[in-house]
């Protein structure tokens, strides 16, 4: 493994362990709106990375299929799916700014379901810069290493309000700054642990790529419809998280269009 995929793999945890450092140089909680607008962010360019970085490139890998060349891309995309319903359903979390917890019966402390929300959430984006990973080194020609690069970098710079989204009211509940940025880095350290799974499961079978990544693109989605955007969207009404989805989709779409 070179240097440079061992600095991609670590790119979005670096990103999220940053963010979780917020808490030891601002004083006070994060604002709401402030909350919203990060996370329309890191929704925009969750949904811009599942299209360019994973959908598309599944597609051109199975052309070969001709017209059925959507089919790996559509097949992995509802297993995705129904992979991050089956862990929603069966891990106890909670979402921020909600008082309710999902998922079964639990006497977890609410900072710890908080940290499994987030680690749900956290999944699905290291199978993502896994996969890509895995299809660059194996010589695809639909994956550049400056691609990957781009996903890498993408995810680390959403990743980073996401640590901070996790640290900072885990403080303000009363919790200690070097207990809530271990929180928020422990939230991010599941994306490389993913990553590499995801790449060794490519490994062992190629033909599975294109489904691997459809796989990724659908996990990546149902995280923003089922989490990011209702907290982008709760509370009083803004066009705030509307307009920082549209910011992150375009900061994701520039880079990979750019270095890929």
């Amino acid at each position: 493994m070179t240097k440079n995929v061992i600095l991609e793999l670590l790119l979005p945890f670096l990103g999220t362990s940053l963010g979780a450092g917020c808490v030891f140089f601002l004083k006070r909680g994060m604002n709401l709106l402030v909350q919203r607008a990060l996370t329309g962010f890191a929704a925009g360019v969750m949904v811009a990375a599942s299209i360019w970085s994973l959908l598309l490139p599944a597609m051109e890998q199975a052309e070969d299929m001709g017209q059925w060349a959507f089919f790996p891309a559509v097949v992995g995309f509802w297993l995705g799916i129904l992979f991050l319903l089956i862990l929603d359903r069966t891990i106890p979390h909670l979402h921020q700014n909600s008082s309710q917890p999902e998922g079964p019966h639990t006497r977890l402390k609410r900072t710890t379901m908080l940290v499994l929300a987030v680690t749900l959430h956290n999944i699905p984006e290291g199978m993502a810069v896994g996969v890509v990973l895995a299809g660059w080194m194996a010589g695809n020609g639909g994956i550049t290493a400056a691609g990957t690069l781009a996903l890498s970098i993408g995810i680390a710079i959403q990743n980073f309000p996401e640590g901070a989204i996790i640290s900072m009211p885990l403080q303000a509940e009363g919790v200690g700054k070097g207990r809530a940025f271990l929180y928020g880095v422990l939230s991010g350290i599941v994306e490389p642990l993913a990553a590499v799974l995801t790449m060794l499961a490519a490994g062992l079978i190629l033909p599975a790529l294109p489904y691997l990544l459809g796989f990724a693109a659908g996990a990546m989605i149902y995280v923003v419809v089922e989490q990011l955007i209702p907290e982008a969207s709760a509370g009083e009404h803004s066009n705030l998280g509307t307009m920082f989805f549209a910011a992150g989709f375009t900061i994701m779409l520039a880079l990979d269009v750019a270095l890929g």
